[in-house]
């Protein structure tokens, strides 16, 4: 490739870059954000913790970066520690990922920031911040926007004196930002949220999760209701079984302590996963409004029976001895918050039915696990067998048995978004009707190169700036899937239910896949993904795994 060839495709990139946040920054206008002479106060509680310092400064400064942050806007920090701005940045500074070329913008970004030290449980300390804001601002009303990077153990006091002592003077208006996890059980979230209730209208309350702000999240709806080719056989007529799957392959970094307080069903499955359940099996909404769309995931939540112990399958991970990664040679039981007779899971797998006239019958597999072989989320939407037999005997298929291999639509969700559609076709170049699995691809890097995917925390504060709460978790649906798991979490919190071991690294638990293959998910191992396929024969028999349980 020649040089100026090679500049032009770059240019190109550039410019479809600027093209589409000149298109989103004029939606953005539209909708609102961009004020005027209206300020914003944007206060990051926990300002000196590990969130605020990997991801709500860094976002902050993205989103301000890019011109979506309206003009106007000041920032403040505020926790328990005695430090300064520069400190906090510091701190921050390698998240940021500043360019050469943005040390100047970052200076004035930087600038537009200060903090605040008090404690979380004063009212003469909010009191304070409060006419701190009101100096900075130079108004009382400018609009406040308030992000909770805090423990849950302080929400109720600083929720309460937020409200009390730092609400603006109108015309302004406040938002409420807070973290999961929302409680701990059906209880603690039930009073969480009659604590905000007192304290808050539900449209100024913002439950964060941040899978919301995924791409290939918000794609499900488009996905679902634009393409009358699905609309039509998104049913349990047409499919047989859903999995929704999160892998990490890292432990616990040293948080155990925290973790073991939660395990991996409170802290993925009950949040993340249940919101993907809900809008892939959600009905149609009447608009795109986010009300709308949040009444109709509360709907079949509600069609949903608690869980029941037979359909659970947990494990706890222990070092892989073999390793040379240190940590990978540690257990979830060597970390040191982690108490040594510990039986928190740090794998689930469960299955859920949706008791209505779409989904009877049709299991939702529920499967998350910290230390496993790799990084993925995804739904496999596996449709069923086809009939009649034509292929079978001739046994054309990979299959050793001579069956077809089914159909299966996966969105991946993370890393490398795409959307494949997994099917058979005829292996091109054989005599007969030699069968082999192929797919149709929409993998976002190579349709839409050079096109940034904002992360999730930029879109969704921006949406906060927005007024938008599509997505965000509304307090009904909250109560639903806690209702939905509770029981559950209750049994294991009894160790009524065995806690199986596994290795760092593995794929999983076996008693997983099989009680998945019970409930009618068929894996094969057969597939070879398409990158795949001008690799050695070796290299194939490793790698055709890539979408294995």
């Amino acid at each position: 490739m020649t040089a100026n060839k090679s500049h032009t495709i770059v240019e190109s990139v550039i410019e479809k870059v600027d093209c589409i946040y000149e298109r989103l920054r004029d939606q953005v206008i539209r909708m609102g954000t961009s004020t005027g002479s209206e300020s914003h106060i944007f206060f990051v509680f926990g300002a000196s913790g590990d969130l605020a310092k990997k991801k709500i400064y860094p976002t902050l400064w993205w989103l301000y970066r890019d011109g979506f942050i309206p003009e106007g806007t000041h920032f403040i920090g505020y926790a328990r520690s005695q430090i300064t701005t520069e400190k906090i940045f510091e701190n921050a500074a390698k998240y940021m990922k500043v360019k050469d070329n943005e040390h100047d913008l970052y200076e004035k970004f930087v600038k537009l920031n200060s903090y605040v030290a008090g404690s979380y449980d004063k009212d003469e300390d909010f009191k304070h911040l409060t006419n701190e804001a009101n100096q900075i601002s130079n108004q009382e009303s400018a609009h406040r926007l308030f992000y909770l990077a805090l423990p849950p153990s302080v929400y109720g006091s600083v929720s309460e004196l937020i409200s009390k002592h730092c609400r603006p003077k109108s015309p302004g208006w406040m938002r409420l930002i807070v973290e999961k996890p929302f409680g701990k059980d059906l209880e603690s979230s039930n009073k969480l949220s009659e604590h905000l209730n007192k304290f808050y209208t539900e449209e100024e309350i913002y439950r964060i999760d941040h899978y919301l702000g995924k791409e290939m999240v918000q794609n499900i709806i488009v996905l679902r209701f634009s393409n009358q080719i699905l609309s039509r056989v998104w049913n349990r007529d047409s499919i047989a079984a859903v999995n929704i799957i999160f892998k990490e392959d890292i432990g616990t970094q040293g948080r155990g302590g925290y973790f073991d307080e939660f395990g991996i069903i409170r802290d993925v499955i009950q949040n993340h996963l249940m919101q993907i359940l809900s809008i892939v099996a959600m009905e149609k909404p009447r608009s795109t409004k986010g009300e709308d769309i949040r009444d109709e995931k509360v709907k079949v939540l509600r069609c949903i029976a608690p869980i029941k112990p037979e359909d659970v399958v947990i494990g706890q991970y222990t070092g892989d001895k073999n390793s040379k990664d240190p940590e990978r040679q540690q257990g979830y039981l060597d970390d040191k918050g982690v108490p040594k007779d510990s039986t928190t899971p740090t794998f689930a797998q469960v299955v859920i039915f949706i008791n209505n006239e779409r989904w009877a019958g049709v299991p939702f597999i529920l499967r998350a696990g910290k230390a496993l072989n790799e990084k993925k989320a995804e739904i496999r939407i596996q449709f069923r067998s086809t009939p009649g037999g034509m292929f079978d005997d001739d046994n054309h298929g990979s299959d050793p048995n001579g069956k077809l291999a089914r159909d299966e639509l996966v969105i991946r969700v993370q890393p490398n978004e795409a959307i494949y559609l997994k099917l058979n076709t005829k292996r091109p170049g054989e005599m007969g009707f030699s069968i082999e699995e192929t797919e149709l691809d929409l993998t976002y890097g190579n349709r839409y190169k050079g096109v940034k995917l904002p992360d999730a925390y930029e879109r969704l504060i921006l949406d906060v700036f927005m007024g938008s709460k599509i997505n965000f978790v509304r307090s009904d649906e909250l109560e639903q899937a806690w209702r939905i798991v509770d029981p559950i979490l209750e049994e294991i919190d009894k160790k009524k239910i065995p806690v199986i071991p596994y290795t760092f690294g593995s794929n999983g638990l076996n008693e997983a896949f099989d009680a998945a293959r019970k409930h009618g998910y068929i894996f094969r191992g057969t597939y070879v993904w398409k990158d795949e396929r001008s690799s050695s024969e070796t290299n194939k028999e490793v790698t055709k795994v890539e979408d294995k349980k």
